[in-house]
This record gives structure tokens, C-alpha cells and sequence, in this order.
């Protein structure tokens, strides 16, 4: 292998920005005499404590994730899981549990008897891999050293993490397994192995897996497409493999994105649940098998799919799995939300200021770049309340479609012969931030780039990738190319005052191969090499907010989560189909990097009319934008735009802070949710009717996480008036909710009767603490 795989290798196993190593932390302390066990039989002694690395933080969730580690002395730790309070267990629990516990490792072992899939596949090549093998002495040309069998040799731990150092001195394998507790309440673990022989080990898989308890019984994980991302499915556990993998390069719409197991009927507020991300941004693997004998033990685990002979490891060289997230809880699958939207709040690159409104004019104008359009277009935007404006496609040299000039990152003086600075002084002389979309690391073939470098694409040998979206894929992974896209990102952002950027990656990596390895697999260097582009960037312009957006809602994962400040959800801006996608991408985002627009009244994708009401309630609950020509829109709808702006801008603290919470309910006709602040002073929540109700009796909607001691005050707070479901009843001229005032305990155990909606609205509630006033202990 080349220096300079060796050294993205190497790159991948050095942390994630702003969190540090385990070995850079300054105080590490060795365990005492590892527990003695028998190799593959029971578990270790009871009398010894195992090591605890948990988080459990009220603030984010009302339990967190607990990892006990049982050392033993011929094998790899034994591993329990599970959801542990924020007060009252301890490490001095483990010795009484120690009786429950499987032997199961992070990394399960051919070699110990573990008949399901290994946490570690490969093998290492022989002297004779160029030419047979001749004698019945002769090495082999692969196949060696296929099942390594690891020896604990040392364990450091602090109070939230451990690292776990093995061999196996026969294979010449060395394996560290890194555990850390992260804000929020979730637990990551990762291992690192290096090659000790002489001979290149190739590495076919390695993943982090957990155990579960044997009642775990139900699965649900995701799929989709473009514009349909994040649909739910479930399905129950039986004897076997559950195997999902991303094979697209980058994660996809169809991305298992959060593989969840639990006991059967987990919901939003109830039930035992793991939730378990891989936080890779190229391909992955997600797994959950139950193996029914030798030992017989659930497991749910993750890492990165390698393509063949991707990883090869020299004597010396290293590979990292990429950080594998599991969240335990006893409370369902908000619970798992808060701890993962708790570990992104905690990230340097979580948003620093109040999320503004955006108004990106793509679906406004197209390829139809037009100054005094787009000028009319800010305008209208200043006065409505939108605070930041995105010039999307189209902006650069030839481009008139969507077949041309992709990679060739100058400004069209065609279009624009005084340069970006036209439009964007002219956006922040009224007070707007500018914005601009790219898409580095694509090229059309009608480009000046690639007649210049057709060898600059990721490709297998002499042929062409097939064309998805007129499209091909830059081989990053080659140095002048990063530099290329570096140097002409980097002058544009120089020269402009540009604000915020939102970076694009619409088509999946077909035969990811580098000319420089003559067309051997680079997906994983690929993956590399777009975090450092970023990475660097994001150095040089401290002050540009970033945008991840692939097709819509591709490369929804925390690699890229820990980079950028926003994600565009879906290219669906149906406000009835975004409701189901933001609901589910929200089970691992918090709704402040959820971009949610509010567009035409009928719907570019779907063709479906939307009322405005339910357009704007649904990216209310986001990253609040507009995406509409909003030059067409009549004066009655841009004032009641602009009063759902002005509501967003008064609660958007509120949003972006507060505990998510999603209303199981038996009717799925309407939908429930809202967020509830992390004091418990205040929540926001909605009622949405998505189709004609079932019957005419009304919905509860009951409200966790207030303090059931207080009272607070429920104001209808939702912009324009609302006519009632069927306008004959009583008269009536809005169906409006009255204002009244309630205990915290009566909210979520009686809940506010709502009466069936007209189809296609949404009711928004507004609870606030009152003043100086608590419930009696009868909850008057």
C-alpha cells in the first residue's frame, strides 16, 4: 500500500473535531487483575465489579446509556448494555448481574464459537499471492490468519470511557476498542486494528456489535427514495441476520439511517429500545442477529461496508471503524431522539445563533437567473421577515440547465457581468444574509474541467461510470483535484460576502474506483477526503454557515452532522409528505438542522394543492424557509407568511432548544407533536389533521415533561383565521381554541380535547408556566 493510503487510514482513526481521544486525555488508570473466566463458557467471576462507562443527563433525557465491560483473561471483554438511571447504579452493580451476562464481546469471534456474523472478516495475503501455489507446503496465495482469536493486554479507563488494548500475537494483530459516553446520553464505541506481520492483511469488514437482552423482539429501521426519505418499517426478530447495507457511496434516501431494536409495541413514549447509527458518511453497515445456540444472544451492530481489497493493510498500518452510536432507554423512542439531539447540541459546529429564516429561490426561478427577478424576490423577503437569502443553481459559467458547465466554478459573465456582487450587496444592503449553493464534488461531462481532466473521475479502469443526472463523480481522493475545488471554493467565498453555503451531491458513486490505485476502491478515501475539503474550508471561513444537502435528504449521518450547521431534509416540499419525512428524519436530527421551506400552493413534486396554513405549520417545527415564487403570491397569503414568520421568530429558542415530544395516538388521520422546554417552562405543540378523521370524537392531546405541580396557560397562538371542520356547526365563524389555564399533571394525564380539524390544517398551541402559582396536591 502507497504512503498515501496509509495516511487516510491513519486520518480515519484520528477522532472527531472537538471531542478528544482517549489517549489524549491526561489521567488514565489501569484495571487491577482481569477477571478469570473459562474461554467460551460462563461469564466472569461474580465476586469482581466490571467497569461502568455510562451518561445519564436530566437535562437531555430522563435516562441515559450504560456499557459494563467484564474483563477476562483468555478473551475479549464481556459486554452489558443497557438504559441506567441518572442516579443509583453504579460499577458496584456489575457484580450482580455478572450472572445475566453472555459472553459477548464488542467484536464476536469465529474463533471462541461465535456461529453468527464476526465483528472482524479478513485475511492476509502470502508470498505467493502473484502465481500459484505449488508443494502441499506451499504458502498460500490468501486465506491466512482469517480467524483471529484476541488476548486482553491492557485496559485504561476514565470516568466515561475505556480503551480496551489486545493481540493476537500468532495472526499479528493488534485491536484497541475505544468506549466514550457523550453528551446527551448516549455511548459511541470504535475498534482500530493494525497489521504487526509482514505480509498485507486485507480487511474485509469490521464492526461494533452490542448485545441485547433476549426480550428484544422488533426491529424498525428506514428506507425511501428521492423525495420520499425516512419511511418507517418494522418487522420482528427471529432467528438469524438482519443485515442493511448502503452500497451508494455516500449515505442514500434508502439508508437504514437509525437501526432501532426494542420489545414489541415500542412507541414514541413507551417501550424498551436500543437505538444504534453508524456516523459514516459512505457506506455502511447495519446489523441485527439472533443466534439461537452457541451462545444464543441477540445483538444490533454497525460500521463501514469496504469494497473488495479497499482496506489492505501493510505491516504497520492501521484501520479505524468509524464511531458506532448506541442509545438504551426504558421509555420509547423520544427518549432515544433526546439523547442523540443532546450529543448535537453539545457539537462546536451545533449553530451558534438563532436559526434564520431562509428564502431560497430555487423553486422561485430555476436555471432563470434574472436580476430584477431576484431583486423583487428580496424584497419581498426583507418585508414578510425571511432573514437570509440562497441563490441556488445556476449561477455559474453555462449553466442553463442541468447537463452543463458542472465543476467549472466561475461566474457566468453572461449572466452576470458585474459578478455575485450585484445581487449580493444588493440582498445585505436589506438586511439579509447571502447564500450560495454549489456542488463540489460532481462534474458534467459538458464542462471545461472535464475536457481538460477526464481522468480526474472516480472511476474502475478505462470505462466511463454510467450517467446518473448528467453527472459523474471527482475522484477527491487524487490531491490536485481537492486542491482544484478548495482553490476555487475558497476564491469565491473570499470575494464575496457570502454568509452561508449549501452544498449538493445529487448522484450515488457508481464504480468507485481512483486512477491512481488503476481502479481499485477509493469509496472510503472518497469519504475522507469530501471531510477534509469541508474540514478545511470551514477553517478558513470560521464565519460561513454550511448546508448538507444530497438530492434532498442524502447524507443524513452525524460525519456529516459534526460539519455543518443545517441538512435539506428532502427535495419533497409537499408540506403533507413533509410531515412524515421531518417526523422520522427527527428520530436522529433535532429540529434546528432540519431545513423545512414553505412553498408553492401546489406542490412542484406531487402536483397536490396545500393549504397555506399546513405549509407553514409544517416547517414551523424546522429550520423555517420559504421556497416559492413568492412575486405571484396575493397580499392576503404574504400577510399570513409573514405572521407565521413572526411566530417563528418568537418561539424559535423554544424549538431549537426544547425536548421533542411525538403523541402516540390510535388515529393516525392527525398527528401530535411539539417540543417541550428543558426547565419545563413552556411547549409548543400541534395538531395536525392529515386526512378525515375516523369519527367526530375528539383527540387527547396529552403533553409529557411539564412539572405536574404548576399550572400553566394554553393559547392558541396559530396565524389567520381557521374556519371550523363543517361551517354549518353553531354558526360558528372559527373554530379557534379558547384559552385555559391547567396543571402540568392534568395536561399529561387528561391531555387538551381537540376536536377534529378540517383535512390539511394544523392547530399550533402555545403552554406557559403562569406566574407564582402551583397545583394543589388534587391537581386543581
Amino acid at each position: 500500500m502507497d504512503g498515501r493510503v496509509s495516511a487516510s487510514i491513519s486520518r480515519k482513526g484520528a477522532g472527531t473535531p472537538g471531542l478528544r481521544r482517549i489517549d489524549e486525555i491526561g489521567v488514565q488508570v489501569t484495571v487491577g487483575d482481569d477477571v478469570r473466566a473459562p474461554l467460551a463458557g460462563s461469564s466472569a467471576d461474580p465476586s469482581a465489579a466490571g467497569l461502568l462507562v455510562a451518561t445519564a443527563t436530566a437535562a437531555a433525557a430522563a435516562t441515559g446509556t450504560g456499557l459494563i465491560l467484564f474483563p477476562r483473561t483468555a478473551a475479549l471483554p464481556s459486554v452489558w448494555v443497557g438504559s441506567v438511571p441518572a442516579v443509583g447504579f453504579t460499577a458496584g452493580d456489575a457484580a450482580a448481574l455478572l450472572a445475566a451476562v453472555r459472553p459477548c464481546s464488542l467484536l464476536p469471534e469465529h474463533g471462541e464459537g461465535w456461529f453468527g456474523r464476526p465483528g472482524l472478516s479478513g485475511h492476509r495475503l502470502g508470498q505467493a499471492a502473484t502465481g500459484p501455489a505449488t508443494g502441499p507446503a506451499a504458502e498460500p496465495a490468501a486465506g491466512r490468519d482469517w480467524s483471529p482469536l484476541f488476548r486482553p493486554a491492557r485496559t485504561e479507563h476514565g470516568g466515561h470511557w475505556a480503551r480496551v488494548e489486545a493481540a493476537d500475537a500468532t495472526a499479528g494483530l493488534d485491536l484497541v476498542t475505544e468506549i466514550e459516553a457523550v453528551p446527551g446520553g448516549a455511548i459511541r464505541a470504535r475498534h482500530t486494528l493494525t497489521n504487526r506481520g509482514r505480509a498485507p492483511y486485507v480487511v474485509d469488514s469490521l464492526e461494533v456489535v452490542f448485545p441485547l437482552p433476549g426480550r428484544v423482539g422488533e426491529v424498525l429501521d428506514f428506507t425511501g427514495r428521492q423525495t420520499a426519505e425516512r419511511i418507517p418499517q418494522r418487522h420482528r426478530i427471529g432467528d438469524g441476520l438482519w443485515l442493511r447495507e448502503g452500497r451508494r457511496g455516500h449515505t442514500g434516501h434508502d439508508s437504514a439511517t437509525m437501526v432501532v431494536a426494542g420489545v414489541p409495541g415500542f412507541a414514541f413514549g413507551r417501550g424498551e429500545a436500543y437505538g444504534l447509527h453508524v456516523a459514516w458518511s459512505g457506506n455502511t453497515v447495519h446489523r441485527v442477529e439472533r443466534t439461537p445456540s452457541g451462545p444464543g444472544v441477540t445483538t444490533i451492530g454497525g460500521g463501514e461496508l469496504l469494497l473488495p481489497g479497499e482496506i489492505t493493510l501493510a505491516e504497520g498500518e492501521s484501520y479505524a471503524t468509524p464511531w458506532v452510536y448506541l442509545a438504551a432507554t426504558g421509555s420509547g423512542l423520544d427518549d432515544l431522539s433526546a439523547q442523540f439531539h443532546g450529543y448535537l447540541r453539545s457539537l462546536p459546529a451545533h449553530p451558534r445563533s438563532p436559526r434564520p429564516v431562509n428564502l431560497n429561490v430555487w423553486e422561485a426561478v430555476y436555471f432563470r437567473h434574472d436580476f430584477a427577478k431576484l431583486a423583487a424576490l428580496a424584497d419581498l423577503a426583507r418585508d414578510i421577515g425571511a432573514e437570509r437569502y440562497v441563490l441556488d443553481d445556476g449561477w455559474f459559467a453555462g449553466r442553463r440547465n442541468d447537463e452543463t458547465g458542472l465543476g467549472d466554478w466561475q461566474v457566468d459573465e453572461a449572466v452576470w457581468p458585474r459578478g455575485l456582487s450585484q445581487l449580493a450587496d444588493y440582498v445585505r444592503e436589506r438586511g439579509m444574509q447571502f447564500g450560495l449553493w454549489i456542488e463540489p464534488e460532481m462534474v458534467n461531462p459538458d464542462s471545461d474541467l472535464y475536457r481538460a481532466h477526464p481522468d480526474w473521475i472516480l472511476a474502475t479502469g478505462q470505462r466511463r461510470p454510467p450517467l446518473q443526472r448528467h453527472q459523474l463523480v471527482l475522484d477527491l481522493t487524487r490531491p490536485e483535484v481537492s486542491a482544484y475545488l478548495l482553490d476555487r471554493i475558497d476564491g469565491l467565498l473570499t470575494e464575496y460576502p457570502i454568509d452561508y453555503i449549501k452544498w449538493d451531491c445529487n448522484r450515488d458513486i457508481t464504480d468507485a474506483g481512483s486512477g491512481t490505485r488503476a481502479g481499485a476502491p477509493a469509496a472510503h478515501q472518497q469519504a475522507l477526503a469530501v471531510y477534509a475539503l469541508l474540514d478545511e474550508l470551514r477553517r478558513r471561513h470560521p464565519d460561513v454557515e454550511w448546508e448538507s444537502c444530497a438530492a434532498g435528504g442524502g447524507r443524513v449521518d452525524l460525519g456529516m452532522l459534526e460539519r455543518v450547521e443545517r441538512v435539506w431534509t428532502s427535495d419533497m416540499t409537499d408540506a403533507l409528505a413533509r410531515q412524515s419525512i421531518q417526523r422520522w428524519t427527527g428520530q436522529l436530527v433535532p429540529p434546528e438542522y432540519l431545513g423545512a421551506h414553505v412553498s408553492a400552493p401546489f406542490s412542484h413534486q406531487s402536483g397536490r394543492f396545500m393549504p397555506l396554513s399546513l405549509r407553514c405549520a409544517t416547517a414551523l417545527f424546522g429550520h423555517f424557509g420559504i421556497e416559492w415564487d413568492i412575486t405571484q403570491a396575493p397580499p392576503e397569503e404574504l400577510a399570513e407568511l409573514a405572521a407565521w414568520i413572526q411566530l417563528y421568530k418568537q418561539h424559535r429558542a423554544l424549538i431549537h432548544a426544547g425536548r421533542v415530544a411525538r403523541i402516540d395516538t390510535p388515529d393516525d388521520t392527525a398527528w401530535m407533536y411539539g417540543v417541550v422546554a428543558a426547565d419545563a417552562s413552556a411547549a409548543l405543540m400541534s395538531y395536525v389533521q392529515l386526512d378525515e378523521p375516523g369519527n367526530d370524537q375528539p383527540a387527547a392531546l396529552r403533553v409529557p415533561g411539564l412539572d405536574p405541580r404548576r399550572r400553566y396557560r394554553v393559547t392558541d397562538v396559530t396565524p389567520g383565521a381557521r374556519p371550523p371542520r363543517r361551517a354549518r356547526r353553531l354558526g360558528a365563524a372559527d373554530a379557534r381554541l379558547p384559552a385555559i389555564q391547567v396543571s402540568g399533571a392534568g395536561l399529561a394525564e387528561i391531555g387538551l380535547a381537540i376536536p377534529p380539524q378540517r383535512t390539511l390544517t394544523a392547530v399550533v398551541l402555545l403552554i406557559e408556566a403562569t406566574a407564582g402559582h402551583e397545583a394543589s396536591d388534587g391537581g386543581s
